[in-house]
């Protein structure tokens, strides 16, 4: 693998980890640090598609352009409601938590997407890779069964794509991509 490719990956797997963990130090009454912690969220979100993207258009251009897209919205996404805190009313902290509502269901897409190409690619382990698949899909499940009212609301069934993203991201920052498997490898995979 090339120094790059381990530079890469190292990277992601930072911003994966900066991603949640800015997340979960979540404080809805610090106006400014509340702003700066979603905007920089955001940010690492948007970073990890454009970083990724490279290595995993590959293996399904038009998937990989999709991923990309809905990265992208989500982290605008996070950026837009990180701004409303430095506003900080009522009105505008719902209008924050409804944004995060459907922050929810994007983010569960385009997982799905980035763990089926993860897979394709053998960019990591395939066992890594199945998981993901399986705890995005639980989220598309989860989100749906959230939307129609047939299960409340519980930040438990968030858990296994959690526990796999920082997974993903040790392993990525200790192991780096799978050495084997050249990024110029289409495969004849390129859709």
């Amino acid at each position: 693998m090339k120094n790059k490719d381990k530079r890469t990956a190292r990277l992601v797997g930072v911003l994966i980890l900066v991603a949640y963990a800015i997340l979960g130090t979540n404080n809805p009454d610090a106006r400014l640090t509340g702003m700066a912690l979603e905007t920089i969220s955001g940010c690492a979100v948007i970073a990890i598609a454009v970083l990724m993207f490279p290595y995993l258009r590959h293996w399904g251009e038009t998937w990989s352009r999709a991923y990309l897209v809905l990265k992208g919205l989500e982290g605008v996404l996070m950026i837009v409601a990180g701004s409303l805190f430095l506003i900080h009313t009522p009105q505008f902290l719902e209008i924050r938590d409804k944004i995060y509502l459907v922050h929810g269901y994007i983010f569960a897409i385009p997982a799905l997407i980035f763990y089926g190409l993860l897979y394709k690619s053998k960019l990591v382990p395939v066992w890594l890779s199945i998981w993901g698949v399986i705890a995005a899909v639980l989220l598309v499940i989860v989100n749906l069964l959230e939307v129609t009212g047939a299960i409340p609301a519980t930040e438990v069934l968030y858990l296994p794509i959690v526990l796999n993203e920082i997974v993903l991201a040790l392993w990525l920052m200790a192991k780096g991509f799978n050495p084997s498997t050249n990024k110029s490898d289409s495969g004849g995979q390129v859709d």
